[in-house]
């Protein structure tokens, strides 16, 4: 990619040693995403992949790469799955910019909410403990299930680099290498029919990157944040990474360079593991009851799947 004078001139994003105008800035990004899509085989010949869509920047744009792509290969088929958790004031406005979205290109999206699944709204839920603990755990069990339901060969995710930096670092803070053995472009480590393969085109995007192109493409997203997001231990952990960013910048491409230096070694140590399968919902899990169920016992709430 060749930069323009336009780029000198006008320019609309700058890294350290470069300068980028709308158009070789749209270029750079996708190209990004793309290459990180080809070097780590996130996707096969043929496809039904599911995106989990929550009407955020991350989200939408995968989503629309992922359409393009599919666009231009008839065996590649993409539809969105957005989890409504039920937070007033905000994922009412993101679910209206996803069907927005998705109406204008043509995607097909499935809507399920914590209200139908489970009896009660993650404000309702929040009152038994932290929500980003109980709404963790019921999205990731709802978009695994979903999409296991639709057919779904994989599940793709908008995580970014800031993301996968935070979990990394979490994970080392709480010395759970295990956990951190999951993680990576392509996550898990043991591999079962009912757990649908993860992957995260955006993995080696920084969120500012993201936040630039979607604002370039005009993608209908809000740039504001689950209001539940500042009593979590992620939040503290992202403002540490953001102070290390700001005085060193990157700090966060080392960290996940270097990461991902020891990730196969990770997978390799930890594969040997032994799966269960919750006594309730017949889903794969490291215990006798898989965290959802558990939650659902506790809190005393309905769900079909919890026997």
């Amino acid at each position: 990619m060749m930069a323009c004078k336009e780029c000198s001139a006008n320019p609309v994003f700058s890294l350290v040693n470069r300068s980028f105008c709308r158009k070789h800035y749209i270029e750079y990004y996708e190209s990004k995403v793309l290459r990180t899509i080809r070097n780590y085989h996130l996707l096969g010949k043929e496809e039904n992949i599911a995106v989990a869509i929550s009407g955020g920047k991350d989200s939408t744009t995968t989503l629309y790469i992922l359409n393009q792509i599919a666009k231009q290969n008839p065996k590649i088929k993409i539809f969105g799955i957005l989890i409504d958790e039920g937070i007033a004031g905000y994922r009412d406005k993101t679910l209206k910019d996803a069907q927005k979205f998705c109406k204008k290109h043509k995607i097909k999206l499935y809507v399920y909410s914590f209200k139908k699944e489970f009896g009660k709204t993650l404000d309702e839920l929040s009152k038994f403990g932290y929500p980003c603990s109980i709404c963790g755990v019921f999205r990731r069990m709802l978009l695994n299930q979903k999409a296991r339901e639709l057919k779904a060969t994989k599940l793709a995710t908008g995580h970014n680099l800031d993301d996968e930096c935070q979990s990394v670092i979490m994970n080392q803070i709480k010395v759970n290498w295990q956990r951190s053995a999951t993680l990576g472009p392509i996550t898990g480590i043991i591999s079962d029919k009912k757990f649908i393969t993860r992957i995260k085109p955006l993995y080696l995007v920084s969120d500012k990157e993201t936040a630039a192109y979607a604002f370039l493409m005009k993608f209908p997203v809000m740039h504001t944040e689950c209001p539940y997001i500042h009593d979590s231990f992620r939040h503290d952990v992202r403002n540490a990474l953001n102070d290390l960013e700001e005085k060193h910048p990157g700090s966060k491409n080392g960290i996940i360079n270097s990461f991902l230096e020891i990730l196969p070694d990770l997978k390799r140590k930890y594969s040997g593991g032994k799966l269960n399968y919750c006594k309730y919902c017949s889903d794969p899990c490291q215990e006798d009851v898989c965290k959802s169920c558990e939650l659902v016992k506790k809190y005393k709430l309905k769900f079909p799947y919890c026997k």
